[in-house]
């Protein structure tokens, strides 16, 4: 059969891959195509599979590039090669899917090919799925944060992990935050991890007050937030060297924390890390050396529990857990919902519209006012602004608009707000 005109099929390993669609364009601005995101995804195949490899991952795919809509896919496509590991994973629903296990580049390959820019793995090995050996700490700034701060959190971040005897592995997130991994020992169960992040946020929000913050409720944060749910089970973050959907490219980045100190973010990109790749290596490569205990952080936790700090909101799609507080922010803030729309760039531009047609109102705002909500639908996000009114003197606050700018997003019964 003759090969269509836009394929490329690849030789990977002793594994075929064809490249269908292969000069599609998946960023513009940057002029990256599909085929550009394979090879990339070969050059640094060691690093990449070294964070995702052996793991079940989420897809995450833009079949017409970063500006059109994406989707999540847990499920792996019954259409795939034989050579290709698959896992069974059950969710916190009840629910259950195969989802891909990467092991080797032609599975990377494979996986770009979907137009899967991110690698989203979970935080266990194939082999034992209810036990992580990781630890993930996501540094999440609230709007209006600089990267210094970041940095500066990230800091306090390694020396409360030094203190307690763990080896924290940095790398930019690829976005505008910072994650910090800890290898750990898979002997603990996913509620014992996610305790252990909780002890870890509220002890970097203790010792840098007003930088750092373990609140869950996004109207109560200043400054960045450490999200200790993202260790409970069925949550991923975007693993090393993953590709996000910017403009330029950019990727998430390891790097030595001696170089975090130094690096700008807008540094890595699918064009640049290749080459830095070849010439320095991984700065992760010895990452699988270092097996940590969570002993300590549970010490930690108990400790805290001791002095009347309990369990901390879970992500609102989970069942209520024993002990848990009441889900509902604990104070009551003015808000209002001005913007709701299929892409998050769609629901800022609907909100900034707004902001224009109450100019009084806006001159009071501060960033961390405008509060921009992922929600999570079973398959597929949309975007929803708030604006907090407590800088805004009473007299000027508006009562929920009816005229609100919005785009082409209607209320889902299964939406829940995402950190």
């Amino acid at each position: 059969m003759a090969q269509a005109k836009d394929e490329t099929t690849l030789e990977i390993d002793g594994r075929e891959v064809v490249i269908t669609h292969s000069g599609k364009l998946l960023i513009p601005e940057a002029g990256i195509t599909k085929l550009d995101l394979v090879e990339y995804y070969l050059a640094v195949a060691e690093g990449a599979l070294r964070g995702a490899g052996g793991r079940p991952c989420m897809l995450v795919r833009y079949p017409n590039g970063i500006h059109d809509e994406f989707f999540f896919q847990k499920r792996a496509p019954s259409k795939r090669p034989d050579w290709l590991e698959v896992a069974g994973i059950r969710f916190p629903s009840g629910r259950s899917a195969e989802e891909v296990v990467p092991r080797h580049p032609a599975d990377l390959a494979w996986m770009a090919n979907l137009a899967c820019l991110e690698l989203h793995p979970h935080p266990v090995r194939a082999e034992d799925l209810d036990h992580p050996d990781e630890l993930r700490v996501d540094l999440d700034p609230v709007p209006g944060v600089e990267w210094p701060q970041i940095q500066e959190v990230a800091r306090v971040v390694h020396a409360v992990l030094t203190d307690l005897g763990l080896k924290g592995w940095p790398k930019t997130s690829g976005s505008r935050g910072i994650h910090v991994l800890v290898r750990i020992e898979p002997k603990w169960s996913f509620d014992e991890v996610r305790r252990a992040a909780l002890a870890l946020a509220r002890e970097v929000e203790k010792r840098a007050p007003g930088l750092a913050t373990s609140k869950w409720w996004k109207e109560e944060r200043r400054g960045v937030f450490v999200d200790y749910n993202q260790n409970a089970k069925d949550r991923t973050v975007t693993s090393a060297y993953s590709v996000r959907p910017k403009p330029d490219g950019r990727v998430s980045a390891p790097v030595s924390w001696k170089e975090l100190d130094e690096c700008d973010p807008a540094d890595f990109t699918l064009r640049t890390m290749p080459k830095r790749f070849q010439e320095i290596g991984d700065p992760h490569a010895e990452i699988d050396r270092w097996r940590c205990s969570l002993e300590s952080l549970l010490e930690l936790s108990r400790r805290q529990e001791a002095e009347g700090h309990g369990d901390a909101p879970w992500p609102p799609h989970y069942r209520k857990a024993s002990g848990e507080p009441r889900r509902a922010p604990p104070s009551k803030k003015p808000l209002i919902e001005v913007a709701r729309a299929d892409r998050e760039a769609e629901a800022v531009a609907a909100a900034q519209a707004w902001k224009a047609k109450h100019p009084k109102v806006a001159q009071h705002l501060e960033p961390a006012d405008v509060l921009v909500d992922r929600m999570r639908g079973s398959s597929s996000l949309w975007y929803r602004v708030r604006i907090n009114l407590e800088h805004v003197p009473a007299r000027l606050r508006p009562t929920e608009p009816s005229d609100a700018p919005r785009g082409r997003a209607k209320p889902r019964k299964d939406a829940k707000p995402k950190a």
